[in-house]
């Protein structure tokens, strides 16, 4: 390997596909079980290379010189090898700052969680400092080395401002998990997650359901990967390519997800997205189907509505740690709050809204087979429609044109998960 990335586990990594759109080197993600780690770093047969979870300290003893920056945090995550010297770096650092700023979330003078206790948390630790917080506690499970308990943070510091999560909770495949609940914290003005796979981990989806600022990790990852390469080549990249890296990293990893009346056009509207952003196109009723060998009239008779959402639920979890996809979910997949912050971990949610009177009936619609059903689910429906998605998106006019505003917005859509 001349250029890289260890780690313990890489399966979650997106840092070759970055660091490709960065300069002409070959990138190789590397998983290294912690037996081995000892000899692959004795040996010294690299140019450079990242280092993330769980080697950002264990490192430190193998290098011959370190950064201030890096010392003084007592993590690193760059290695150069300059004449077999290995120099080590810290441009998480910079990355962090980078997105904090990126997204306006303001540190000075208040009061920060920093959650976990590995190399990332003595990170977001100098950050902290580094911006002015006025007090700042690292938290783990176990309390040890100068942390907090996540009990004693919840019993003696539920008034912090700032939440920096720094652990693997809440990473792929555990979408469903968060270190600890936003809601816990009544005085939270800002939540930044590490976490980048999913683009909006449960606990930052949890913050913005209740309008507090929330940014997942992936601009930090770009960010720091910049920086980085810079250090391997001895070259400077100018800084809008963080955004630029950082937008094309997002049109290639986000979801679109439609959502929307029966018969509004999802399907149709869903799989002309997908051929023209070459996506994958998922309808979650036929996902259903696939997956139990019934038909979903047939699911009804059988189990009632329940019991179809159920089936439901579990499609939607499995569809949603896709990415590059555009997923159309049946017309009452919103009425589960389960669902909708599954599908926002990875998508952006377009809302398309066809007017009652084009709306058709047919009769493998369990719940809108008649038109007295159909208004019914329609009045039911719509406000949770409109409170779910990112886009409300007319639909009366052609198909064409619905398609042609979401790819509009999905390809221009501006920094963050702020709904519009």
């Amino acid at each position: 390997m001349k250029y890289g990335l260890i780690a313990q586990k890489l399966s979650h990594s997106f840092s070759k596909e970055i660091h490709g759109k960065l300069f002409d080197y070959e990138y190789t993600l590397q998983e290294i079980p912690p037996e081995e780690l000892d000899a692959f770093m004795r040996c010294r047969e690299f140019a450079a290379i990242n280092v993330t979870i769980p080697y950002k300290e264990a490192v430190i003893p193998y290098l011959d010189e370190i950064s201030d920056t890096a010392r003084n945090i007592g993590a690193v995550n760059t290695i150069v090898n300059k004449d077999g010297r290995l120099i080590g770096y810290n441009t998480d650092f910079s990355g962090m700052v980078a997105l904090i700023r990126q997204v306006g979330i303001v540190l000075k003078d208040k009061k920060v969680l920093v959650l976990g206790s590995g190399g990332t948390s003595k990170t977001a630790m100098a950050v902290a400092r580094h911006l002015q917080c006025r007090e700042v506690y690292r938290v783990s499970r176990s309390g040890r080395e100068d942390c907090i308990t996540y009990q004693q943070a919840a019993k003696c510091h539920s008034d912090a401002q700032i939440l920096i999560n720094t652990t693997p909770c809440g990473m792929y495949p555990n979408l469903d998990k968060s270190a600890v609940e936003a809601a816990d914290y009544p005085a939270l003005e800002g939540v930044v997650d590490a976490v980048y796979n999913p683009l909006c981990s449960k606990l930052v989806c949890d913050a913005l359901e209740r309008g507090i600022p929330a940014v997942g990790g992936l601009y930090m990852l770009v960010a720091q990967a910049v920086y980085a390469a810079e250090k391997f080549v001895d070259k400077t990249v100018p800084e809008e390519k963080i955004q630029e890296v950082y937008r094309q990293m997002m049109a290639q990893k986000q979801n679109i997800v439609l959502i929307g009346m029966p018969g509004c056009g999802k399907t149709t509207a869903g799989k002309a997205l997908a051929q023209a952003l070459g996506a994958d196109f998922i309808d979650t009723d036929q996902e259903i189907v696939e997956q139990d060998g019934r038909t979903i009239p047939q699911i009804f008779q059988q189990e009632g509505e329940q019991g179809f959402r159920d089936l439901e639920t579990a499609a939607i979890a499995r569809v949603a740690a896709r990415q590059h996809a555009v997923i159309a979910t049946g017309g009452g997949a919103v009425l589960r709050k389960e669902n909708m912050h599954l599908l926002r971990q990875n998508g952006r949610i377009y809302f398309i809204d066809r007017s009652l009177d084009m709306l058709e009936t047919t009769p493998d619609r369990p719940l809108s087979c008649n038109r007295q059903d159909l208004e019914r689910r329609y009045r039911e429906r719509y406000d949770i429609y409109l409170a779910s998605c990112h886009r409300h998106i007319p639909g009366d006019s052609a198909i064409e044109h619905v398609v042609q505003v979401i790819k509009e917005d999905f390809e221009n859509e501006n920094f963050g998960d702020q709904r519009t």
